[in-house]
């Protein structure tokens, strides 16, 4: 017993090694726990939350989850959407999972969209799949498709191309 503490404790013939030794194990331990992190799965982040004294201008992109009580004037790409029923959303929609509970002037696509008794829609859904409460207010038109997140953007663009090849042969 005693010899292994000798053996551990060469410390004061070998200060150099000292000097060497903690630097070595120092890179290899975070690597060993970034290899620990990849492998082990990502705790899911709460939902970002933007309160009802909030007034935002401009566009909003992430992956996660938000849920929206104030005003937004701009699109708003996410995972899941939950629209708070004191929220006013002006500007387009596109989420994995919306749920409308206060009001949206704009197009709204997503691949489950649900409008509750509160909500007030006024504009286009895009939708793989919809449920609209009683007492839900919509106005504009709902249309199925089975891609609805990656769809419509790309056809205001196409009529534009047309006139560029015209100038070139006249």
């Amino acid at each position: 017993m005693f010899s292994k503490s000798k053996i551990n404790d060469p410390a004061p013939s070998t200060d150099a090694e000292k000097k060497a030794a903690p630097a070595a194990p120092a890179p290899a331990a975070p690597k060993q726990q970034s290899e620990f992190k990849a492998s082990a799965p990502k705790a899911k982040p709460p939902a970002s939350l933007l309160s009802a004294d909030l007034h935002v201008t401009g566009n909003m992109k992430t992956t996660g989850d938000i849920q929206v009580e104030g005003t937004v004037e701009g699109d708003i790409r996410a995972h899941l959407l939950t629209i708070g029923e004191s929220a006013t959303i002006k500007g387009e929609v596109v989420a994995d999972d919306v749920v409308i509970n206060g009001r949206i002037v704009g197009r709204v696509r997503g691949l489950k969209v649900r409008l509750t008794s509160t909500a007030r829609v006024e504009g286009d859904i895009i939708h793989k799949t919809i449920a609209i409460e009683s007492g839900a207010h919509f106005e504009g038109s709902v249309q199925r498709q089975d891609d609805p997140l990656n769809a419509g953007g790309n056809k205001p663009k196409a009529p534009p191309q047309q006139p560029s090849p015209a100038p070139q042969n006249g």
